[in-house]
């Protein structure tokens, strides 16, 4: 695994009466992995080093090309080095199985993608608005999890931070059971980049679909977040910032819970609120 924590001399400036101090900083490491679909490039993305296997894992479920761990043969780091002559694991080679057929918009996909954009490149909008192997079934079917314990888990994510700790520049996405029980926590310089991990560390555990979890996210709700809980089966998404108007078009044409604002006392739920119950001891209060 690569370095996760990188130290640069930064210059900390005290505005109110001008001093600077020349001292040591962390940063979190942002290096590119090429994915390769057997000896072919598939597409790079721009990553914090860690986890890369579940990273690709999740990719490849968000992009509908696997949904079961059996697809998905083997995958293997590629040698490399960099200029210094250090070894660099920069590119994971995945053989999928025979009979594992490419969409036609994969096939397109041979570009780069930041660490801020899970989508940036596909063909079409109409692409990425793909068919879930595991629909989500409708809220009707009765509350999951209690607003309570739902406001509180993104105090539970940020706890388990342990790079954020130290820079202070990655998100997080977490996976929890419906009684608040972290299952999978994953960090990265892009939010995209943490579901796909979290998303492939389940998948390589045979653990798909993810009924009855619940995914909190550290940054904004974007719609390539809500397309990845799609992808999985996750029912409830939450975000502790604000979502965008296409998450919520997608979120409730795909019957998924979309939370924002989620600050410990308020939420807003976008769609499908019936997966969210009020505490009993708070409507008594």
């Amino acid at each position: 695994m690569g370095r996760l924590i990188e130290r640069v001399k930064a210059t900390k400036v005290f505005v109110a009466d001008g001093r600077q101090v020349r001292r040591e900083e962390a940063l979190a490491v942002e290096e590119p992995l090429e994915i390769r679909l057997g000896h072919e490039p598939f597409t790079v993305t721009m990553r914090m080093p860690g986890d890369d296997f579940d990273l690709v894992a999740g990719f490849l479920v968000s992009e509908g090309i696997i949904s079961v761990a059996e697809e998905l043969v083997s995958m293997r780091f590629c040698a490399g080095e960099d200029e210094s002559g250090r070894q660099t694991f920069n590119v994971v080679e995945a053989q999928l199985r025979p009979d594992v057929v490419l969409p036609g918009a994969a096939a397109q996909r041979h570009v780069t993608t930041t660490s801020a954009c899970g989508i940036c490149g596909t063909a079409s909008i109409d692409a990425v608005r793909k068919q879930s192997r595991y629909p989500i079934a409708e809220s009707s079917d009765g509350p999951l999890i209690t607003a309570t314990l739902l406001a509180a888990l993104p105090d539970a994510l940020r706890e388990q931070q342990k790079v954020f700790e130290k820079t202070g520049g990655v998100h997080a996405a977490g996976l929890f059971s419906a009684d608040g029980e972290l299952l999978y926590l994953r960090e990265d310089v892009g939010r995209h980049n943490a579901v796909d991990k979290v998303v492939g560390a389940a998948l390589r555990e045979g653990a798909l679909p993810l009924a009855g979890t619940i995914l909190q996210v550290s940054g904004r709700a974007s719609f390539e977040l809500v397309q990845k809980a799609v992808m999985a089966g996750i029912p409830v998404l939450s975000a502790v910032s604000a979502p965008s108007s296409l998450a919520v078009e997608l979120a409730a044409a795909s019957s998924l819970t979309l939370a924002g604002f989620s600050r410990g006392a308020t939420l807003n739920l976008y769609t499908h609120p019936g997966r969210v119950a009020v505490d009993e001891a708070a409507l008594s209060a």
